[in-house]
């Protein structure tokens, strides 16, 4: 059996993005990843980015929003950024990890579950879902 890479989705809030690419990546390559998500400042899950994910049959209601000091010793192979903020504010990891950044528009327009921000965190899902594709196609390569 081989051993699973840690990867761990880094976005500053911890209740969109990174929430998102861990459902997907758990859905799509659990079987090659264990997967974490973390914020520099962690809130919650925003209601709308599980909305999105079940929409296409994942399940994320049980994540939590976790802060990045729960993962520096862990042992983390890949940290991925998934907005620009996370990238400037992402410590420096104990050993050697790989860094990744996508730059993903933030689809938060607030807390409500309001019908017409859903847009946005759609969007972001596809973005999501397509570099998450290609990072697994890559990753397998290697």
């Amino acid at each position: 059996m081989v051993s699973k890479q840690k990867v761990l989705f880094v976005y500053k809030g911890n209740n969109c993005r990174s929430q998102i690419a861990k459902g997907l990546v758990n859905k799509m390559a659990a079987e090659y990843f264990e997967v974490y998500s973390e914020g520099s400042l962690p809130s919650r899950v925003h209601p709308n980015a599980i909305s999105v994910i079940k929409e296409i049959n994942i399940d994320i209601s049980n994540h939590t929003s976790n802060s990045v000091v729960e993962y520096l010793n862990t042992g983390i192979d890949i940290v991925i950024t998934v907005c620009d903020d996370a990238k400037l504010a992402c410590p420096i990891f104990p050993k050697k990890t790989i860094k990744i950044h996508w730059s993903i528009d933030d689809p938060f327009q607030g807390w409500d579950e309001d019908e017409q921000h859903l847009t946005n965190f759609r969007v972001a899902r596809t973005k999501l879902q397509d570099h998450i594709k290609k990072f697994i196609n890559e990753t397998e390569l290697s």
